[in-house]
Formats: structure tokens, sequence, C-alpha cells
């Protein structure tokens, strides 16, 4: 306890306007689906928590950065949160405001309140405390007249849940600055309403890219697609039911190849031959691919049917680069217009910018252990979310943070309270003694 209450003196010489808070738990860092699981499974093991959030609201991706006609891409029951069904009432695939519904209702149930408009600054491990310093500052001036000073958080486990896509993947693209047209990221594509008419092009053919195209289309816009390399586009359902599930159920009882060659199958049966529309297969299956490199399969929604038709033009090359107000020169040496560019280029980790760390976590951002054993590291550091399998895996991540932390958390209640009973005692002893004399 000196070492403690020494390393909170220093913590507060060294910047007297922070004020240092003691947490009896761990500090999650992140309100998003993995830290709010994480956050409930703690909750039933009755282990205090506090939980840091840059945004002023939970989900703040499902909230701010996700556009109108989202949908969750598997059955929901893949995609429930611990102890917390969806509502029998919801469709197969919930849409975004039902997703954030979702999650609001979660928190309630198990009485989350996040830390709101904390952005963490700094996270690193004292060895001489044997204490996590966590250093946060207002996200923005308005947060900062409501949560007060810049704050430091100490304590003995950090959960780290910000995620695989906390930060925008924007390319450097030469010329773009010049560009005339409306330059977005889909993080902030929200609705092709405004595109009515337009020349666009789609950087980006993941599940993001296909679905702006098809929603573009759906608006009476003209967009092109970019796809230089190859991708795995599977149907969203066969014969009705979930791929996903369908793959869950071969993994059981078949070899991952024999599951992907089966997948492929299917895939042709149902989508045809997409060579033609210029869509190339990687040469690994997509489950392989899925667990050796987290690349995910594409699941059409209507995409594929535009592409067909022509109503979503397919270019089978990069961007080389922007040339004069409105016109994109490809590395095929084609030339075309636009009006307006969508990235669809995916996201990254932010760990590096914040968490003072490098054994656990790669420079990259991502842990450096595969799954299933990327979600704890050593000193109390452990991370949920990063298991590039959805909510699903985030799930299991934060069921194991927390059996793990409450365990620990058990072991020392109990040996409390057993000093409290022994003091208990021979003070009882004491009294019964100076009574007797």
């Amino acid at each position: 306890m000196q070492n403690l209450f020494k390393f909170m003196e220093d913590g507060q010489n060294a910047s007297d306007c922070r004020r240092c808070v003691w947490i009896n738990g761990p500090v999650i860092v992140g309100a998003g689906p993995s830290g709010l699981a994480t956050a409930a499974c703690l909750r039933e093991h009755g282990v205090p928590f506090v939980v840091l959030e840059r945004a002023k609201c939970l989900a703040s991706l499902w909230q701010n950065r996700t556009y109108d006609r989202l949908k969750l891409h598997l059955p929901k029951r893949f995609c429930e949160l611990p102890s917390f069904p969806f509502p029998e009432d919801y469709p197969e695939y919930p849409t975004r405001r039902q997703f954030i519904n979702y999650i609001e209702s979660y928190a309630d149930y198990f009485d989350i309140r996040p830390n709101f408009g904390q952005c963490v600054e700094s996270a690193h491990y004292d060895e001489t405390s044997g204490l996590w310093r966590v250093r946060t500052t207002a996200a923005s001036a308005t947060t900062a007249t409501l949560s007060g000073p810049d704050v430091e958080y100490i304590c003995r486990w950090l959960v780290v849940a910000t995620g695989e896509n906390a930060e925008c993947v924007v390319p450097e693209i030469e010329g773009l600055r010049d560009f005339q047209g409306e330059v977005l990221h889909a993080a902030d594509y929200k609705s092709g309403e405004k595109f009515s008419e337009k020349r666009v092009l789609v950087v980006g053919c993941g599940n993001s890219g296909m679905e702006v195209s098809l929603d573009l289309c759906n608006h009476n816009a003209h967009p092109s697609m970019i796809i230089r390399s190859s991708v795995h586009v599977l149907p969203r359902e066969i014969l009705g039911k979930s791929t996903f599930e369908l793959a869950v159920f071969l993994v059981k009882w078949l070899p991952l190849w024999l599951v992907d060659k089966l997948l492929l199958i299917l895939a042709w049966l149902v989508l045809g031959n997409l060579e033609k529309h210029g869509i190339k297969r990687p040469s690994t299956g997509p489950l392989e691919l899925k667990n050796t490199k987290g690349k995910t399969p594409v699941l059409d929604i209507g995409a594929l049917r535009k592409i067909r038709s022509g109503s979503i033009k397919v270019i089978p090359a990069g961007i080389k680069r922007i040339v004069g107000a409105n016109q994109v020169e490809f590395m095929n040496g084609s030339r075309l217009e636009f009006d307006s560019v969508v990235l669809a280029t995916g996201y990254k980790s932010n760990v590096p910018s914040w968490l003072k760390e490098s054994e656990f976590f790669n420079n990259m951002g991502y842990p450096k252990s595969p799954f299933p054993n990327g979600w704890k590291g050593s000193k109390g550091l452990y991370a949920v979310g990063f298991t590039k399998r959805g909510l699903s895996g985030a799930s299991s991540d934060a069921i194991r943070i927390a059996a793990d932390i409450g365990s620990f958390w058990k072991q020392e209640t109990k040996q409390q309270q057993q000093k409290k009973r022994v003091s208990s005692s021979v003070s009882y002893q004491r009294r019964c003694i100076s009574q007797q004399f």
C-alpha cells in the first residue's frame, strides 16, 4: 500500500491538473459490444469495473459510422452478447436501429454506466507499483465542462476493448485533394439518396463496398466498384438456411478443406460463374482464408444481381492517380470521370497510439497470439474483440476474461473475509479476558 500511495502522489505531482482515481477492479477501454460484454460478465462475477468511452454514446461505430440500410450479416443467434438474447420479435437479421436498441437494453439490464467523453491518451504498466496507469483527456471542450479535469485511472487490470475497427483506413491516392467532387469514407456514408443520377466510384469490394454499391443503385446512382484482387463471395443463404450456420455445422463433422470445397460448389450452383463478371476467387478456401488471414468472405444480399445487369460496373484495376477535377486514371491505363468517391477501404486498430506495451500487442495493434489465445497477456492486460470473428468471438473473449479476473477477485475477497473473522475473534477473546480480570 505504501507503494500505491507514493505512486499516486508522484502522479499528482507530475500533473497538478490531472485527478488520480483508484479503480478497485479493471478499467475497460471502449463501450462497444466487446467492452459491454466484458462489463456484463464481470457484473455477474461480482467484480467492480469502470468503462471509458471517448464518444458520447454506446457502440459509437454502430451509431455514428454505419449506413442506414445496414443489417447484421449473420443470424441473430450468432450475434447475441452473453446472457442476453435478442427479442423474439426481432427478424433473423436485425436492422442497424434494432441492434442499437439491443445494445442500449443490454447496458441498462446489467447497469453499465460508462464514463463518456473520456479519450485515453496513454496507458502503461508501472513496474514499481505493479499497477496500470491510464491517462485520459476530455474528448472535446463540451465534455470537459461535464466530466471535469483530465483523469489518471490507476488499476490492477486493463481490458482493451477498442476493437479492430477503431479508425478508418484512408489510402494515399495521388491527386485526391484536387478532386472536385465529394470524397468520403464508408464510415460517413449514410444513404445513396443524395447521389441520385451521379457517377460514384466505390473503392473496395468487401461487405461494405458491395452494400454501398447496392444502396447507390437503389437510389438511382451509377456506381462503379473497384475489385483489384480476388475475393470470396458467398450467398447469405443456401436453400433458405444461413450459409454461416451451414458452415458451423459442417466444421463439426468434416475437415476444414472439405467444408471449403462444399461451400464453393454450393456458391457456384447458387451464384454461377463470377469470373465473367470480373470477380475472381482466391486459391485459398473462404474458411481457411478467414482463419489464417482474418479476411471475411462477402455475403451477397443483392449486389451480384446488379453486377450481372450492369447497374454496378466492375473495374478490375486499382487507382493510379486522380487527373484534373473529376477524372480517375486506373492501373490498366483506362480513364473514367466520376462525380463522387466512396472509400470502402476498411478500418484498423488504434491501440498502438495509446497503449505503451509491446509484448502482447503487435505494431498493428492486434494480439500476437492467434485465436483462441489472444485474450490474455501478462501483468493484468486483456484484449477483447480482436479475434476477427465478429460478435461471437468478442463474447467468447468476454466470458474468459471475466472468469479469469473473477477467480482472482473471489480468492482475495475470501482472504479478506477470513482476516476480518480472525480479527473479530481476537477482539472478542481480548474483551472476555479483560472482563475476567
